[in-house]
Parts: C-alpha cells; sequence; structure tokens
C-alpha cells in the first residue's frame, strides 16, 4: 500500500499539461485535482441518475473515477496532440503497463486492473459515466479558467454537445443535461 500511497504523490505535483500548452501557468490544474473533480462529478452523476431508477453501481463508478488517471504517475499527462504521435494502441498499452507497475504489491491490484481495463475499454455503464465525468470536469474546468479571463479554450468545447459516450436511457440523459447546463454558461461568458 505504501508504493501506491507514495506513487500518488506525483500526481499532486503533475500538472495538466493541455492547460499549460495553452498558455495557463504552471499549477494552474494537477492531475490529482481533476482526478477529484472527476471522482465528484462522477458521484453526482451516478446519483442522479439512481435517483431517476437507473441501475448504476455507485462504488464501482468511485474506483474507477479514482484509478482512472493513476498511470500518469508513470506516463505523465499526455494530452491529445502528443497522443496521436504514439497510436491509440501503444498508447493504450503503456499506460496499462504503468498502471500494473503502479499497483504492483497492492492488495487488490487485480481488481484495480480490472476496473482500470474496464474504463479503458468503456466496457459497463459505469466505465462509460466516469468518461462521461472526465469531459464533464474537463468543462467545468475550461469554464472557470474562462470566467478568470482565460481565452483560446474554445477547442474544448468543440462538439461538447453531441459528443456520444455510448450511455442509454437515463444516465445519457443525465449526461447530456449536464453539458447543455455548461454549455448554457459558457455562453454566458462570451
Amino acid at each position: 500500500m505504501l508504493s501506491v500511497l507514495l506513487e500518488l504523490q506525483r500526481l499532486k505535483r503533475l500538472d495538466r499539461t493541455g492547460w499549460v500548452l495553452r498558455g495557463l501557468p504552471p499549477g494552474a490544474e494537477s492531475v490529482a485535482a481533476h482526478t477529484y473533480g472527476v471522482a465528484l462529478t462522477a458521484m453526482l452523476l451516478a446519483d442522479e441518475c439512481a435517483a431517476r431508477g437507473a441501475g448504476v453501481d455507485t462504488e464501482r463508478v468511485l474506483r474507477i473515477a479514482l484509478l482512472h488517471d493513476l498511470q500518469e504517475t508513470r506516463t505523465g499527462d499526455m494530452p491529445r496532440t502528443v497522443a496521436g504521435y504514439y497510436g491509440a494502441e501503444a498508447r493504450r498499452a503503456a499506460e496499462s503497463a504503468a498502471f500494473r507497475d503502479v499497483m504492483e504489491g497492492a492488495r487488490a491490484a487485480a481488481l484495480y486492473a480490472r476496473l482500470h481495463e474496464d474504463y479503458e475499454a468503456r466496457g459497463s455503464t459505469e466505465a462509460r459515466l466516469v468518461k462521461a465525468a472526465d469531459v464533464i470536469d474537463l468543462l467545468a474546468q475550461a469554464l472557470f479558467f474562462e470566467r478568470a479571463g482565460s481565452r483560446g479554450l474554445a477547442e474544448f468545447w468543440e462538439g461538447a454537445e453531441g459528443r456520444d459516450f455510448g450511455l442509454e436511457g437515463t444516465a445519457r440523459e443525465v449526461v447530456a443535461e449536464a453539458v447543455a447546463a455548461l454549455v448554457r454558461e459558457r455562453g454566458e461568458v462570451q
């Protein structure tokens, strides 16, 4: 457990590269801060889905959310602009290997690896809900920066409302409503 906790400390100081590449100062957002945002967003989405009668395993959602970027302690935060140079399969293989290395020795390492693989494959409703939370947190952060005067973040909003996370029914509705609310709020900043 100690080795995982020590690895985690790197995420607290690891900047989200996409913001730095767009001129925001170092320290604008760490990977750990983003992970917290994703976990909270995922919990809110899962609870809203459950309140509307959809069967969502909230514990699974939270576990996936907490683990979704842990491999970045070894790989760094790779923005989309860089990921294309490596290819999806090479990137996925490297991230899976890094995740397993980080978790090596943890009692529940196999469980954590399955959850991480589920997220990467978007194999369950819970994993797809976490991916939606990942994007919603990104949009909320972009809106926060834009409200503070940052410009040049329009690319993050492109296609936001039409994005398909592979969700169905209530989960799809809840996510669409959250994204639409963020887009409306952004319209007031512009």
